[in-house]
Formats: C-alpha cells, structure tokens, sequence
C-alpha cells in the first residue's frame, strides 16, 4: 500500500513538472478602466512616483515600508527603490520610456523576495470627457513561475491587485 501511494505521488510530481514545461516563456498581466479626468491628470499620478502612495495598491502593505527616490521628479529617469516586510519585500522601478500623457514604460525590478525583472506600461487613451487608463505588465516565466502556474496564474495573483489599484487612481484622478 505505502509503494501504491509513493508511486502515485512521484507520478503526480512528474506530472506537474512535465505539464509546468508547457507553460509559456513569458506572461502578461492587464487591466484598464476609464476615469473622468484629463490625461495629463491622471499622467501626473503615474509618472511622480512620490504620488504612487495615494494610489498604489502596495503603498499601505507595509506602513514602515522605507523609499528612495532619484532621478527627476517625475517622467523619464524617475526612479523609486523601496525595503519592506515580506509583504512588499524589496525592489526598484525606473522610467525608461515617457512619451506623457499617452504612454509611460516602467523597469520593474523586484530583489525580494524573489528576483524578477519586469516591465510595466500605462496606456493614457482620452476617451470623451475622461481617460480610458491600461495598466500592462510583462515579464519572462522562468520554470519555478510555470510551475506555480500550474496551480494559479500570474493574472490571478496580480491581476486583483491591479484591478484595486486602478479603482484607487480613478478615486484620487477624479477627486
């Protein structure tokens, strides 16, 4: 009986790591939602990372988060460093590309509590009297990733926290 139940295991275990083999090589998180504020508005809170603490869904995880800025205040070259918890764990995030208020490309790089390095891109689209905002983030799925993806995707555990920290940008943009 303990053979039976060993075999079935080991079979299980390869067979979540050959089906992780399947997973693709990148993933891709995306959310939007439209604001009624003009793009330069809702620009001024994605390219000041200083202003990420009225919006961000992860600004408030760790309220003895500590955060370095550099760089310009806003726009190209704006950079953010941050140490936390294990909650927020530790990172850095720079303005590669700003092209305000329609586009705005973000180097996303996380340190802990796993390395990974990211990129992330707000999409400003004026949409009537408002702003239709696309917030995308991509990166590469090493094994580790595809096989936790097995189990539950990236969109899953990220995509909740976009989606809370658009409806806090929408909040503050339309104030």
């Amino acid at each position: 009986m303990i053979k039976k139940t060993l075999l079935l295991i080991a079979i299980f275990v390869a067979g979540v790591l050959g089906f992780a083999t399947t997973k693709p090589d990148t993933f891709s998180v995306q959310r939007e939602v439209t604001v009624k504020a003009a793009p330069d508005k809702v620009a001024a809170l994605v390219t000041d990372f200083q202003k990420w603490q009225l919006w961000s869904p992860w600004e408030k995880l760790d309220p003895d988060m500590q955060r370095t800025y550099g760089g310009p205040a806003s726009g190209l070259g704006a950079k953010y460093v941050w140490h936390g918890d294990d909650k927020v764990g530790a990172g850095r995030m720079e303005i590669i590309e700003a092209a305000a208020p329609e586009r705005t490309v973000i180097r996303l790089d996380f340190l802990k509590p796993f390395e990974s390095h990211n990129t992330t891109v707000f999409t400003l689209t004026p949409q009537g009297d408002g702003t239709k905002v696309n917030w995308t983030m991509t990166g590469p799925s090493p094994y580790v990733s595809k096989v936790m993806n097995v189990f539950v995707s990236m969109d899953t555990m990220i995509g909740k926290d976009f989606d809370k920290g658009l409806a806090n940008l929408k909040e503050v943009a339309e104030q």
